[in-house]
């Protein structure tokens, strides 16, 4: 990696010097200007990721100088340095996009810190900016953002599913962004520019819920004083999303599946056929095959909508994403705010990477958006994380009751060890090298352990379900 470069521009020679000096030994690229014209020159002749800048300029003054290099590059980090301190012009700085404020004299190491957050803020915005390029040419993946092997796999399975015509089921915790992969299936579908309709399953008593569904006819049941169309109508021609579709009644499930395998109803009240042209896609955070053994859901309307399951894995399980998802989530909610907010100081990294997130991305989502909202400064210190983030334990050991009759703590140890191990590789989406990392183990050693252990890999484990279910019914892709 080359080394990152910073232009420096003060009118005093020694000052100059001294930062040369500083920031040279600190393995940064360094050039000079000795006022704003000269700097604003060389920021529009070559790209810098960091800029010094003296408040106190001849000619044209630092805060001028910070407007017009923000301007060049709006992700340019700039320090602004001063012998006259004062409130007002720190806030104006503040304002015009400085990243911070120290004054004369200053200790070396403080400008080295400020300078290196900066910069690990911008190489954080860049890396999303780049993901998101990526992810654009690749397909639009609306808001979803990561990098992780388990995210590449969603990713892969938007695009290949995505163009068909086939039923898919997405399977996730709450939180993890299910409605967010329906929009992206949908808008990377030939029915991108038709609607997208989402029915919140479960928020609907059963009558009103099916008539949303179907529609009805004027007169259907008290209070239709007129005829209506459902969101099957609606939906004609696009996608339907079905959130949290196992919360839907038995009765309903029974004319969903109608619906699904005919590709008609008939609206409540009426007599009349409705033909409609809907791709169906639904998500769920149960275990719909424990809700069909359970009688909670039909076992046909189970077979007919997992076609194509794509499973989201919880943010505990992706950490790796945390800092790219906290870069997107503060500049989505600095520009929604109008606040000169960068990005978070590792501290408060840190404290968002031990934190387990039950909640998954929603919950990260709103802990950024409150830190976006009170923080004073350009980033969001760790004290403006909620204690419950901040005081909990990164690692989380369950509770344990020794039964009178005794244990085997050896057993106990390799039940865990078993555990924790398939847990990795699971968050590795089987990719035993940095399952290995993870665990603080040589690659050889880990692989000894599955062996010992017996352990099926994620693909391994696919694999045989498979073809446990080569008698159940599916449908294959078509394309539209």
């Amino acid at each position: 990696m080359s080394a990152e470069s910073v232009l420096v521009i003060d009118d005093e020679e020694v000052m100059r010097d001294v930062l040369q000096s500083l920031l040279e030994e600190a393995g940064y690229r360094v050039t000079l200007a000795h006022d704003g014209i000269e700097g604003l020159a060389l920021a529009r002749k070559q790209s810098y990721e960091a800029a010094i800048v003296d408040v106190m300029l001849p000619e044209l003054g630092g805060l001028e100088v910070l407007e017009e290099l923000k301007k060049v590059d709006a992700e340019l980090v700039v320090l602004m340095i001063t012998a006259f301190a004062s409130v007002e012009t720190a806030i104006q700085a503040m304002k015009k996009g400085a990243f911070d404020y120290v004054t004369k004299p200053f200790k070396h190491e403080e400008v080295l810190h400020i300078l290196r957050n900066g910069l690990e803020q911008r190489r954080l915005k860049d890396e999303n900016r780049d993901l998101r390029r990526a992810l654009k040419d690749q397909a639009r993946f609306t808001e979803i953002v990561g990098k992780s092997p388990r995210m590449q796999q969603v990713f892969g399975l938007i695009s290949q599913a995505a163009p068909s015509r086939s039923t898919i089921l997405v399977v996730g915790e709450s939180g993890t962004g299910k409605e967010l992969v329906a929009k992206a299936i949908h808008a990377n579908s030939p029915r991108a520019d038709k609607p997208f309709i989402v029915v919140n399953s479960g928020s609907l008593p059963h009558d009103l819920l099916e008539s949303n569904l179907f529609g009805h006819v004027k007169g259907a049941f008290t209070g239709a004083v007129y005829s209506k169309k459902g969101l099957f109508e609606l939906a004609d021609k696009g996608t339907l999303f079905f959130d949290e579709i196992g919360n839907i009644p038995l009765e309903t499930q029974a004319k969903l599946l109608r619906v699904m395998q005919e590709r008609e109803f008939m609206r409540l009240g009426g007599t009349d056929t409705v033909k409609v042209d809907v791709r169906i896609v639904a998500a769920t955070n149960i275990d719909l095959r424990r809700a069909v053994e359970d009688n909670r859901f039909r076992e046909d309307l189970y077979y007919r909508l997992n076609v194509i399951a794509i499973q989201l894995p919880p943010l505990r399980q992706r950490k790796e994403d945390i800092p790219a998802l906290v870069a997107h989530f503060v500049d989505k909610y600095a520009r929604e705010n109008t606040k000169n907010v960068t990005g978070v100081s590792p501290e408060a990294l840190q404290a968002l990477m031990d934190y387990d997130w039950p909640g998954n991305v929603r919950e990260l989502e709103n802990v950024i958006e409150r830190g976006v909202v009170l923080t004073t400064g350009t980033q969001i210190g760790r004290e403006l994380i909620p204690d419950h983030v901040r005081t909990a334990p990164s690692f989380h050991v369950p509770h344990l009751t020794v039964p009178p009759e005794g244990i085997s703590l050896r057993d106990v140890i390799a039940n865990f060890e078993r555990r924790l191990i398939e847990s990795t590789l699971e968050s590795t989406a089987g990719v035993q090298k940095e399952a290995a990392r993870l665990l603080g183990l040589k690659p050889t050693t880990l692989n000894e352990m599955i062996k010992r252990h017996n352990i099926l890999l994620p693909r391994e484990r696919d694999r045989d379900r498979r073809a446990k279910d080569l008698d159940e019914p599916a449908e294959k892709i078509t394309p539209a």
